[in-house]
This record gives structure tokens, sequence and C-alpha cells, in this order.
């Protein structure tokens, strides 16, 4: 892959994946988040690939195995599109209906559909999906549509535009800051600190070695939302390190993200390493 030297060269890049994927038809979107793994989703995506190489579809349905898409207790769930199709607690023997019956003919498979537990109502879409209607998902929106482990899915889907946009187009560390506070982002812990704050403080503070730290250590009884983002979409975490160490004058960052989340180690490594090769890390 080679390095970036430009924003333009990063739009030209974006581009061309783009054009590169105008002959994918129709994408089947597997979970492979923790949760979703613990419900064995690696075997139901062996045998999605398996089936889509034994039909010569390789080369025309993307099978893109994701992050968590929150509906865990559902799992193995997946997304089709075109269609925004939702199937849950797929099996591995369902490979073959899938490909053939939903991606090849567009049929539903009505047993893969979620079924209410209130109404006893089938939904054939995700967001019509109770669970999913209800929120407004924005730091995990992009969970269902990216390969965590690929830079090039990010950047289609706009990844490192704002920090492109922050160093070439003359925005100070001032304006970051400024921005930041009358965005009144805060931060997702217990306390609610306000981001904007937190980095003026840095920035003022004394001394000419600044670290930007992304605490992914998450100490409150069941909750995983760092992981889920760092899993699923560890990028986005890269890009935002990025601009608050623009912003504070930092030239040095560290993930804090504990052991006992190994899926999330391994695709913030990955995400580091893709990052250095393209020269948006140094």
């Amino acid at each position: 892959m080679p390095r970036l030297n430009s924003a333009r060269e990063l739009e030209h890049m974006r581009e061309q994946i783009m054009e590169r994927q105008q002959n994918i038809t129709a994408t089947v979107m597997v979970c492979g988040g923790t949760g979703c793994q613990a419900s064995q989703s690696r075997k139901v995506i062996d045998a999605i690939r398996d089936e889509l190489l034994r039909q010569g579809l390789e080369q025309t349905v993307r099978l893109c195995v994701t992050g968590c898409h929150g509906f865990c207790e559902q799992g193995p769930v997946m997304v089709i599109e075109p269609g925004n199709i939702f199937y849950c607690h797929v099996s591995p023997e369902d490979a073959f209906e899938i490909v053939y019956q939903t991606v090849m003919k567009g049929e539903l498979i009505e047993r893969l559909l979620y079924t209410d537990i209130v109404s006893g109502e089938k939904f054939r879409t995700e967001t019509e999906i109770p669970f999913y209607k209800a929120q407004d998902r924005q730091i995990l929106s992009q969970n269902r549509m990216v390969d965590p482990c690929s830079i090039e899915d990010y950047i289609v889907a706009g990844g490192y535009s704002a920090l492109t946009r922050v160093l070439n187009n003359g925005i100070t560390p001032d304006k970051i800051i400024r921005e930041i506070n009358e965005s009144g982002l805060r931060g997702r812990g217990g306390g609610g600190f306000p981001t904007g704050r937190k980095w003026l403080e840095c920035e003022e503070a004394p001394g000419d070695e600044k670290y930007v730290i992304c605490n992914a250590d998450e100490g409150d009884p069941g909750a995983y939302m760092d992981r889920c983002v760092l899993e699923g979409n560890p990028h986005l975490v890269l890009e935002g390190m990025m601009i608050g160490a623009r912003a504070v004058g930092a030239r040095k960052g560290y993930i804090y993200v504990r052991n006992e989340y190994p899926l999330a180690v391994e695709h913030s490594r990955v995400a580091v390493e893709q990052a250095r090769e393209l020269g948006l890390l140094g």
C-alpha cells in the first residue's frame, strides 16, 4: 500500500477503492464481535465464505466481517444489503439458503428473521426492529458497515477526512478546541467531563512533551462501549487521537486497553500498523 503525501492523494485513494467496488452487487455483513464469536459466528463466516466460492460469487458478493452490531443476545447476526435484511441466530448450516435464496434470488428465510418477544411480529429489516429503532447510534454507527481490519473500508466510509481538514485547511489548535467546546462533547464515563476543557488544560500546560492517552479500560460492570469501538472501528479512535494530538501539541499517543479484550487489542494493533503504512502515523 503506497504512502500518502497529501490530502489529495487520500481522496484519490478513496475514489480508486470505490471504483474497484462498483462490481459488488450485494454485501453480507456478519458480526465478528466478541458477543457473536461466543455464539460461534466464526463458523458462520467460514460457511458463508465457502458457499460464495462454491457459487462463484466471490467477485460480486462481498462478505464483510464487522464489529459488534449491538444485539448480542440474538447472535450470530447478519445484515444483507441491498435490502437491510436482518437475520439472527444464524448457524453454519444456513449458509446455502442464505446465499442461494436471499443473496441470489432475493427471497427471505422466515425462520431467520427476528421475532419480537412482546408482539410476536417478525421483522424483515434491521431498521424496523424495536431494539434498533429506538436508538440513534453515533460512535457505533459504522460498526455494521466496516471491516475493522480494513483501513480501506474506513476510508471509503469517509474516514480520515476530518483529520485532513484539520491539517490542511489552516485550522489552528485553538480553533479545534473551540469547536470541541461549542459542540458540548463530554466524556462517556460517569463524570461526563467536558472534552474541550480537558483539551484546553492540556494545551495550556507547561512543557514541550505532551501525550494523548486513549483510556479504553472499563471498570464499570457490564460496560463494553470502549471494547465495541476498538473491536469494530479502531481507525475511528486513531483519527480522534490524531486530531486531539494536533489540538494539544502532542506527538505521541497511547491506547490503554485491558488484556481481557484480546480482539480489541488485536484490531487496534492492526489499525496502527495500517495507518503507519499509509503514512498517517509516524
